[in-house]
């Protein structure tokens, strides 16, 4: 800015200096002539001409300079062509940035009464493609009805089962156009692990405090049976003390066992991987579960595709996990006849594995969905609560998600990615 008054003024004080040498001159001559002094007349009306063509030429040099557009010199001057191929350089970079942004960008243009979601990158793109989200007019719905500079927490449903995401929104004018930008970040999975590393803290609180309790009332139960027989008591008496220490100590050492169950959940270890051949790892489990399967005329139905599909996880665990899914199924469909389970691992999207496991039994009902992973809930009535939020562990381990998704033909149906 300093750069650019400096050029002003002085090409103003150009202009002025000739514009004051030509009236100078006109002056000077105009006196000579008046004074009438004709041996210096001729003289000095050459003189004075060459001053005023001089301010002429001054004055003229000022007016085009202050005429001209003005470049700053930190900017330097830049060709029509190099400055246009420069800007094309920035648009492509920006549009490179805003299509790998690690989240979804969604536009809402109003017109009339109507209003238009668009996707703007990627991963947008990718999220409403064939696959992801089932109904994409019900996820536009919460899009639009998202309230401007405001935050708020989605559900809608993919393929993969229900997923939560993260909204937020901001308005945007160009061209005398109103736009709202919508950005949405699947939160899904980091919601699974907070709420499974708070399970696992309260657990091992739990059941050490527990066991602490328990330990030492199932040892003095014991120890206090085998004290009763050197007492010199009532017949009657005595049995009934032996009855209450047996009971005591049965219902000790039963939530001893209880407890230590639960305790697999804040005590897995650390996946181990390594390649393993997917075909043989199943061929391990129906080698497990099959028989039992078979003895009530059901049947276990495995399939790999390509068969020589291989992947770096933990054996050990995702066979756990697997041999879960199946128990829960074959509970589930202990009234359908025939009883079936899948077992299907293919390649998805991503080049990510992904197991499904569907039987057709009665399914999940929808308002227990969000809680059949909670540690401690279970619908079966003795059921224990702990063999899916097992396997959820189990699959998170090997860093993968399982989720639990709908089936058009009935049934449960839980989606491993890993």
């Amino acid at each position: 800015m300093t750069f650019e008054l400096n050029v002003a003024w002085r090409r103003k004080l150009l202009s002025i200096c000739g514009m004051l040498i030509i009236v100078s001159a006109a002056a000077a001559m105009t006196y000579l002539h008046t004074a009438g002094q004709s041996q210096q007349l001729l003289r000095w009306s050459i003189v004075f001409a060459l001053l005023a063509i001089a301010g002429l030429l001054m004055f003229t040099l000022g007016l085009a300079g202050l005429a001209a557009p003005q470049a700053r010199p930190d900017a330097g001057y830049l060709p029509p062509a190099t400055q246009r191929d420069g800007l094309q350089q920035v648009v492509l970079t920006l549009e490179s940035q805003l299509e790998h942004a690690p989240i979804a960008l969604f536009c809402v243009e109003s017109k009339g009464h109507e209003k238009k979601v668009s996707p703007l990158n990627g991963n947008a793109r990718r999220l409403i493609a064939p696959g992801r989200v089932v109904e994409v007019s019900q996820l536009y719905e919460q899009i639009i009805v998202q309230a401007l500079g405001k935050r708020s927490m989605i559900c809608f449903e993919t393929e993969q089962g229900q997923e939560r995401a993260l909204l937020a929104s901001s308005s945007l004018t160009l061209q005398s156009q109103t736009q709202l930008i919508v950005a949405l970040m699947p939160v899904e999975t980091e919601l699974q692990m907070e709420a499974q590393q708070a399970w696992q803290k309260l657990i091992r609180v739990l059941t050490h405090e527990i066991m602490n309790s328990l330990t030492p009332v199932a040892s003095l139960s014991s120890t206090a049976q085998d004290m009763l027989s050197d007492l010199q008591l009532p017949q009657q008496s005595t049995a009934d003390l032996v009855l209450a220490m047996d009971a005591i100590s049965r219902r000790a050492h039963g939530l001893v066992n209880f407890v230590g169950s639960y305790r697999s959940l804040a005590n897995v270890p650390i996946a181990q991987t390594e390649r393993v051949p997917l075909q043989a790892l199943l061929a391990r489990i129906s080698s497990l579960v099959s028989p039992m399967w078979q003895a009530r005329g059901g049947e276990v139905q495995f399939s790999v595709a390509p068969a020589n599909l291989e992947a770096m996880l933990d054996p050990a665990q995702l066979e756990q996990a697997l041999i879960n899914l199946i128990k829960n199924a074959f509970e589930a469909t202990a009234i359908v006849q025939p009883a079936i389970v899948s077992i299907r691992v293919q390649l998805s999207r991503g080049s990510r594995l992904r197991i499904e496991v569907s039987d057709n039994g009665p399914g999940v009902p929808k308002d227990l969905i969000a809680h059949i992973f909670t540690p401690f809930f279970s619908t079966r009535e003795h059921g224990s609560g702990i063999g899916l939020a097992l396997v959820r562990q189990l699959v998170q381990g090997n860093g993968g998600t399982v989720r639990y998704a709908a089936s058009v033909g009935g049934g449960a149906r839980f989606i491993i990615s890993l």
